[in-house]
């Protein structure tokens, strides 16, 4: 009876589970490059969020602070108005108001500045994808 059993069994053969090998290595070696680029695009953006928070940090104190001509906000100036940056270098935040008084801002000595190509506010949000009129949401 045993032998009957053991004569009807079905298997894969060597060839069967070497393809399925092959299959899995080049679906592996597609894979694993796209996962690194995903990864490294979301540490960039990340850097630049910290950035466009850093730049709304800067808002605040020009509001709370009334200024209303142009000036350079340092990162210790800052420091009370923003959480968990990991920024380790000393950036600051120009405001440069036109003709109007209404003020533009630009962080310098951030990392974000060779990640979206400068550091103007405009930039840094083209970047993430949000328009000048999202400046300020978290959306």
């Amino acid at each position: 009876m045993l032998k009957r059993i053991m004569k009807n069994q079905k298997g894969f053969t060597l060839v069967e589970l070497l393809a399925v090998i092959v299959i899995l290595g080049i679906i592996a070696a597609i894979a694993i490059p796209s996962i690194g680029h995903i990864i490294s695009k979301t540490n960039d953006k990340a850097t630049v969020s910290e950035a466009v928070q850093i730049i709304d940090a800067a808002k605040m104190y020009v509001a709370s602070e009334g200024i209303t001509s142009d000036a350079t906000i340092t990162k210790t100036e800052l420091d009370p108005y923003v959480d968990n940056i990991k920024a380790t270098t000393t950036y600051s935040v120009s405001v440069v108001f036109d003709d109007n008084g209404h003020p533009s801002y630009t962080i310098t000595g951030h990392p974000a500045t060779t990640i979206a190509q400068s550091g103007q506010e405009s930039d840094l949000l083209k970047y993430l994808g949000k328009s000048s009129a999202d400046a300020g949401d978290d959306k």
